[in-house]
């Protein structure tokens, strides 16, 4: 009897553990769509120069890699990532400063909104040159490595076009080499930008190219957040435990343009038709409430409560300074600065 008792504690355990983490991430999600929204929003009244770049459809497979990694892991996202961020401990304030260029923001309003980061938390800024964070985050490995730091992940993300670049091979070669716990995540969302994916590679799937590199490969649908957890849970720990790099490809389609200047005119209605066209975040709290996870009437007071926050938020932001360009010092990030930061990542 007791036996029995243990084993359904133990199944009860874990049927909570997983409505919890569907819940926690419906949230970061729900938290990145309004985000996304009201970032749209301040572009359009001109509140924010240079390009917003929206998530819109890839937050299931982005905050399936924030939740699955540690605090001590490495994380590189790219711009799309905006649930991911949120799960791997960004701020709201961070994201508002930043977009918004603020000088009390983490960047000092010196970049544009997805080149933000902390990189002595081990959370690094996006270089817009694709592919070239895979070599960053593999640098980071190594210098953990080299201070014989164990137990840790480091992962990035990239598109479908961004696997053409020579940074792309050159960067999953050497952590394929070194057998480094890279878990690389590719959204593949059909276009590279315009081009669709017939015109951007002629292997049967993006993940054939880990194959020539020993490197392991996952597929995973992107617009089920269930199957999301699932293979960046199991891609993440096996890197964690000596697996070598992992490969995950997920299939999905951006339900935006490529920026808020991009009314995606190219994008081929079929597609947006098909189960890639899904909108992952409905899917995932119809999965809640069809488990008994949550209740609509919970749903709505997060998202009354995300956005009550995220209006307050930009209240705030909105009377911070902006830089002085008479009195800003813009220089480079000082030697010393620079060392400090190499030390702790």
């Amino acid at each position: 009897m007791l036996q029995t008792v243990l084993e359904a504690e133990a199944v009860d355990g874990r049927a909570a553990g997983v409505r919890d983490l569907h819940r926690a991430a419906y949230r970061f999600m729900l938290q990145a769509r309004l985000l996304d929204d009201k970032l749209a929003g301040l572009y359009r009244a001109g509140k924010i120069h240079g390009g917003v770049f929206l998530s819109r459809g890839q937050e299931a497979l982005s905050v399936s890699i924030g939740l699955s990694l540690r605090r001590t892991d490495v994380f590189a996202p790219l711009i799309r990532d905006s649930a991911g961020r949120l799960a791997f401990g960004e701020s709201i304030l961070d994201s508002l400063q930043t977009c918004m260029g603020s000088a009390l923001g983490p960047m000092r309003g010196r970049d544009g909104n997805v080149h933000r980061g902390r990189p002595r938390e081990g959370y690094l800024a996006m270089i817009s040159h694709l592919g070239a964070m895979i070599s960053v985050v593999n640098g980071a490995l190594f210098a953990r490595r080299f201070k014989g730091i164990k137990d840790m992940v480091g992962a990035t993300c990239i598109g479908d076009g961004g696997t053409a670049t020579g940074a792309f091979h050159e960067a999953l070669n050497q952590a394929a080499i070194e057998k480094l716990p890279l878990v690389l995540v590719v959204a593949n969302n059909q276009y590279a930008y315009s081009t669709p994916n017939d015109r951007e590679f002629a292997c049967r799937d993006l993940t054939d190219r880990a194959v020539g590199y020993g490197v392991a490969a996952h597929s995973v649908d992107g617009t089920d957040l269930t199957a999301c957890l699932d293979v960046l849970g199991r891609a993440v720990a096996s890197a964690r435990q000596g697996g070598g790099p992992q490969l995950v490809v997920a299939s999905l389609l951006r339900l935006c343009g490529h920026g808020e200047h991009d009314d995606a005119g190219y994008i081929d209605p079929r597609l947006k038709s098909s189960p890639l066209g899904r909108d992952c975040l409905k899917l995932a709290g119809e999965i809640l409430l069809a488990q008994n996870w949550a209740s609509i009437e919970e749903l709505d007071e997060w998202r009354q409560e995300f956005i009550r926050t995220i209006e307050t938020v930009v209240a705030r932001v909105q009377r911070e300074p902006l830089p002085d360009a008479f009195t800003e010092n813009w220089s480079a990030i000082s030697v010393k600065n620079l060392r400090e930061t190499y030390d702790e990542i």
